[in-house]
């Protein structure tokens, strides 16, 4: 009885039906979105590869010592040096703009659908499930539909981060708008505010710590999946990682961690300072 009703509900089958439907009817759809995500990703990982690596390495020097203070500042200037010395430059940049990207298209859909749920329960309780999920699923389960979807490269790498990272954003944007005192609110509607006006002017002002927080985690869930994205041809770091498993390489698996560790580092540290809406001061002598 069990296997009669495992043959007529095969989830496995299922998905692979869908998945099918989608490659036959639909790949018009998904050759527009590989361009348009292509398009994003050749543009930042332009703006971080072609200006030589001295300077990249002073500009994330100087932001770091404005965000975060000397202490992090000095940091990113070691890290990064330490992984120009190790000939892994390029493969970082790859990796930071695969990072980039994928966190762009997270923002762009999280903090709206964020918004929207705080602003409508019915909204709240469809996500809430949803969101559950995509955070309990293995991350490599990710990469099958990316893959049979946008083939291999970086814009499955690119898709599969984007959906892994997604749902901090969504939540901790959903937390700071609920979390915003009711005076505020009662405040705004006394002076006769529209609610676009009450969200812009006071609401996503008073949420943006909580907001950026949620980003905070998204980058990092970013660059925790876009590592294993090397298995399916991101490139980057993930790749310098994968190809020390693959061919035994202690040495290369090892300085890719680090370089990866260095770019993690310095990513939560310059965003974690941006969440609690401080700036780093100069510090005394």
């Amino acid at each position: 009885m069990i296997e009669r009703i495992h043959e007529i509900f095969d989830i496995g089958n299922i998905f692979a039906v869908i998945i099918d439907w989608l490659t036959e009817h639909a790949d018009w759809l998904f050759d527009f979105i590989a361009m348009v995500v292509e398009a994003v990703l050749d543009g930042v990982n332009w703006f971080f590869q072609f200006p030589p690596a001295l300077i990249v390495i002073l500009v994330f020097v100087l932001i770091a010592w404005k965000l975060s203070g000397r202490g992090v500042a000095i940091f990113t200037l070691l890290g990064f040096s330490l992984i120009l010395y190790m000939g892994y430059w390029s493969e970082t940049m790859d990796t930071l703009s695969l990072v980039v990207a994928a966190v762009f298209f997270a923002l762009l859909q999280g903090i709206p659908l964020g918004i929207w749920a705080a602003k409508s329960e019915t909204a709240w309780r469809v996500f809430h499930p949803i969101l559950d999920f995509m955070q309990t699923l293995p991350a490599f389960v990710y990469l099958i539909p990316a893959v049979l979807l946008f083939r291999l490269g970086p814009v499955p790498g690119v898709i599969a981060t984007l959906i892994f990272s997604l749902p901090p954003v969504v939540r901790l944007t959903y937390l700071g708008i609920l979390q915003v005192p009711v005076d505020i609110k009662e405040a705004c509607r006394a002076f006769g505010a529209t609610p676009k006006q009450m969200l812009l002017k006071a609401e996503l002002p008073v949420a943006l710590p909580t907001v950026m927080a949620g980003v905070n985690q998204t980058i990092m869930l970013a660059l925790s999946m876009v590592v294993i994205s090397g298995m399916i041809g991101a490139g980057g770091l993930g790749n310098v990682v994968l190809k020390g498993i693959t061919q035994l390489r202690i040495d290369k698996g090892f300085e890719g961690g680090i370089a990866i560790v260095i770019l993690a580092i310095f990513l939560d540290r310059v965003t974690q300072s941006l969440s609690t809406g401080r700036s780093a001061k100069k510090e005394k002598k």
